[in-house]
């Protein structure tokens, strides 16, 4: 069997935290149920980054559409920033509660790739990146992943559920193990052109056996303007100076007259080593350091208890919106009732009353291009904020 909560299970509260249940139990003997505002909020995110991309709203709506709640939530796809709540949940304590660990796991993984993918569409600029890390994490949540992923930035995908979802074609070239058993790079991308429809693009592996350069010099002379690209795959413990080997190859292939063969690398690349290596190579394949990204630590905090500003110790209460600046991306945490003028717009909108979806969620290629649009717009790089 696999190790996988089912949806009936998710929505039955069966994948809590115990001391909820317990919580529950304790509550309801002593006739303790109070209507309660509970916001969602990262207060901050992992190696200081200075925002974030909200993701997974989808699926946590999702589950609170079965309860009897209102719910307001920025849009997915909104970046933000630490301290500022990203949803807000209202309704009687013991009617959704118990789903806390749930919400909150949508909300923190799915953020957590979402936000690292921003960084490397940062990084990378225009160039494309393709998300190549469903090998690293539990299969059953590969759709979620990709998904994220793509939210984020990503062009596109490996797998072929992800890219399903996504309504998008699979990306991918070929795996180091065909090469193995054919026993010879070239034989094995002839073979591949032979078999494969000429629709998917020519991407050759050139680590296998051989130095690089020599390798994409003889694929090139195989299969001539066939060829797209060749990737780069090189092991951490023989690439040395990568970014002159990625050199190497571009000199070498330019010399012969291949100079609309792209250089596709992959392999440890995270929005770092995209820095390093953006003026030598067209295209990034990003995997592990997607996929595993940390997640962001949202907490579900009470800010109101029939009617009552209310908190735990070092939070803020009262409920809270996040005003906008249409124009520089400023944010400022005011109270629902504030207004800032007509620069500032409010970021929390109401999403779910009572089972009834408010507004229909976007397309995720809608979702993509809003977090697109933030990051040119509002000229987000790596380390700066937008709060004031």
């Amino acid at each position: 069997m696999f190790h996988i909560a089912t949806e009936k299970e998710i929505l039955e509260g069966k994948v809590t935290d115990v001391y909820f249940l317990r919580a529950l139990d304790v509550l309801k003997t002593k006739g303790v149920n109070k209507k309660v505002k509970a916001e969602i909020v990262v207060k901050r995110f992992p190696g200081n980054y200075p925002w974030g991309v909200l993701a997974g709203l989808d699926e946590a709506i999702e589950l609170l559409s079965t309860l009897n709640v209102k719910v307001s939530a920025m849009p997915e796809g909104t970046i933000f920033y630490p301290g500022e709540p990203v949803m807000v949940i209202e309704g009687m304590y013991l009617d959704f509660g118990v789903y806390e660990t749930a919400i909150l796991g949508f909300l923190c993984q799915a953020s957590g790739i979402a936000t690292k993918a921003a960084r490397i569409r940062v990084a990378a600029g225009e160039k494309p990146v393709i998300h190549f890390g469903a090998r690293r994490m539990h299969p059953a949540i590969t759709p979620m992943i990709d998904r994220s992923a793509y939210i984020g930035g990503c062009d596109g995908v490996a797998t072929v559920a992800g890219a399903d979802l996504l309504d998008i074609s699979p990306s991918g070239t070929m795996p180091h193990a065909m090469i193995l058993l054919f026993g010879d790079t070239v034989e094995a991308a002839k073979s591949f052109d032979e078999v494969i429809p000429g629709s998917v693009g020519r991407i050759v592996l050139i680590d296998t056996f051989q130095d690089e350069k020599f390798e994409a010099i003889r694929v090139a002379e195989a299969l001539g303007k066939k060829l797209a690209a060749v990737r780069l795959d090189t092991p951490g413990s023989r690439r040395g100076d990568f970014h002159a080997i990625c050199s190497e190859v571009r000199w070498e292939l330019n010399l012969r007259g291949y100079k609309d063969v792209k250089i596709l690398v992959s392999g440890g690349i995270d929005e770092y080593s995209i820095g390093q290596l953006h003026d030598v190579v067209d295209s990034f394949g990003v995997g592990t350091s997607i996929s595993s990204a940390p997640v962001l630590d949202f907490a579900m905090d009470i800010v109101e208890i029939e009617g009552k500003p209310v908190a735990k110790r070092g939070k803020l209460s009262g409920e809270k919106q996040v005003f906008r600046n249409k124009k520089t991306g400023e944010d400022i945490i005011g109270l629902k009732t504030e207004s800032y003028g007509r620069k500032y717009i409010p970021l929390i909108r109401p999403v779910l009353e009572h089972g009834k979806r408010m507004s229909e969620q976007p397309a995720v290629k809608e979702i993509r291009s809003y977090v697109l649009k933030q990051l040119s717009d509002f000229h987000l790089g790596l380390e700066n904020s937008g709060r004031k």
